[in-house]
């Protein structure tokens, strides 16, 4: 192990890593935010009912038989 430190420089690979590490935390956070269920700061969003997929079919219209 010691001669992996030999090749690097343990300072700069330390704050690479943990530069690395945080730029991955803040994506995750941002992308987490970006959904509806995830959202811990405004909460799920209300979805609009569309009226028109919620009404029912119109009865079949029939011919009159004449009688």
């Amino acid at each position: 192990m010691w001669r992996i430190w030999m090749l690097f420089d343990p300072r700069r690979t330390l704050i690479a890593l943990f530069t690395f590490l945080f730029v991955l935390a803040l994506v995750i956070h941002f992308i987490l935010l970006s959904t509806d269920r995830f959202n811990w700061l405004e909460g799920p969003r209300k979805s609009v009912p569309v009226a028109a997929q919620m009404a029912p079919m119109p009865a079949p219209a029939t011919a009159p038989t004449g009688k």
